[in-house]
């Protein structure tokens, strides 16, 4: 990779120097975050495909001691 950015460099000076650019450099680091990132989305849809958001029924147990806490504080 550093091979690369060293025949890249020669060609930054071609340009005017007062002007600051990305130039090629910065866009292939922007095109690999975006890769990652889209990577990235795409294992977490995948992920939360696999969560279940049903709740568990309640037991008879468990509704009557909600029933008196609730009772206690209203």
């Amino acid at each position: 990779m550093s091979l690369a950015v060293t025949h890249l460099v020669p060609l930054a000076k071609e340009i005017d120097e007062n002007k600051v650019t990305p130039g090629v450099l910065g866009f292939i680091v922007f095109a690999v975050m975006a890769l990652a990132v889209w990577g990235l989305m795409k294992s977490m849809s995948k992920h939360m495909g696999k969560v279940d958001f049903k709740e568990a029924p309640q037991t008879g147990a468990e509704q009557p001691d909600k029933a008196d806490s609730a009772a206690q504080r209203g």
